[in-house]
């Protein structure tokens, strides 16, 4: 039996759009995140960028499951001394709901020049229309 090496030209990237309403934000993001680095391909290969491009539908209809609403913080830095900030996942909400997406999926995929290439297929949106109707993406479900 041969190992089969995949050319990087020959890779074939699909376009896929998720719907995230009334979806668990962790389950979500693990599911996105298999799709961003293809994962979920036969010929999957740790040292090859295999992902297909995703499109997440609806970000702010998130959910989370038990008290974690309320109590679930998001640190940031500002690189100052004393900079550091909490904000609630309420208020990351009202602000951005993409941001929050970002984050879980973030911490799915490499922390290295290949999954800041993976990173960059994803493409979320708030509301239910996307411009990336020309690609003819597939609807994905969990």
């Amino acid at each position: 039996m041969k190992t089969v090496v995949v050319d990087t030209k020959s890779i074939k990237r699909d376009w896929y759009v998720l719907d995230a309403t009334d979806q668990v934000l962790g389950r979500l993001a693990s599911k996105a995140a298999q799709v961003l680095t293809g994962k979920n391909k036969v010929a999957y290969s740790p040292n090859q960028d295999h992902g297909d491009f995703l499109i997440i539908l609806n970000a702010e209809k998130i959910k989370l499951t038990g008290i974690k609403a309320e109590t679930k913080k998001y640190f940031r830095h500002s690189r100052y001394p004393g900079g550091g900030k909490f904000r609630s996942f309420k208020e990351q909400m009202a602000l951005d709901p993409s941001k929050i997406l970002i984050h879980a999926i973030h911490g799915m995929v490499p922390k290295n020049a290949r999954g800041r290439a993976i990173m960059s297929k994803l493409h979320i949106y708030a509301g239910a229309s996307h411009p990336h109707t020309a690609q003819q993406p597939k609807e994905l479900t969990l």
